[in-house]
């Protein structure tokens, strides 16, 4: 028991540590409210679930040791990253060019299940290129499994409870973006967040490339 406890405790750190799911819950929330939030929230989550199961049947730990496909993957993360901040960035631009404060610039309406769908895949693609929630799984999890306990019943326990934990406060952080959404709908408050979303995933991006 005070292996979980100590994981949990660890899981909510790293959860409420600002990272690209934070900023990208934030811009979605920002352009669509909670839904689109916790939408994004939740491929976030999908993609931890992904490398956890991988973690847990060894495929994450050969992926790490591929030092080209883990440096392949790496890459696409950033690069990811990188368009998804540059987009928001022209996104920006693009709106202080036609003086539309009212639109997003996405292609589909934030509410219909297309707008939703393209949350879910921000997020999910987010963690899906990010092998360092792999190395997690594999280089942290196993520190916290009790001597003589089941390895597989033990990671997917531990693996659940990190989502969870990051789920509940992905999805409170779009809860309180769409507290606040007639406040960040402003003109200038629109700006200074669609730059300030844009310039943190964009450094992301590239802090993830540089990063060995």
């Amino acid at each position: 028991m005070s292996e979980i406890l100590s994981f949990l405790l660890l899981a909510i750190l790293l959860s409420v540590t600002p990272g690209p799911d934070a900023v990208l819950v934030l811009r979605s929330s920002a352009r669509g409210g909670r839904r689109l939030g916790a939408a994004t929230a939740l491929g976030a989550a999908t993609g931890s679930l992904f490398w956890g199961l991988l973690a847990v049947v060894g495929l994450a730990a050969l992926i790490a040791q591929a030092g080209t496909l883990y440096q392949v993957v790496r890459l696409a993360g950033a690069a990811y990253l990188i368009y998804l901040g540059a987009s928001t960035l022209v996104a920006h631009v693009r709106r202080r060019t036609t003086f539309d404060t009212a639109t997003t610039g996405d292609a589909a309406p934030t509410g219909t299940p297309a707008g939703m769908g393209r949350a879910f895949a921000t997020g999910l693609l987010s963690d899906l290129l990010n092998p360092k929630v792999g190395l997690f799984y594999i280089a942290v999890v196993p520190q916290f499994i009790p001597p003589g306990a089941s390895v597989v019943r033990y990671s997917l326990l531990l693996t659940a409870i990190e989502i969870t934990v990051a789920v509940v406060w992905l999805v409170l952080l779009a809860w309180l973006a769409h507290r606040a959404m007639d406040w960040l709908r402003r003109p200038a408050v629109s700006r200074w967040l669609d730059r300030t979303l844009g310039v943190s995933l964009v450094g992301l991006g590239v802090a993830a490339a540089v990063d060995r």
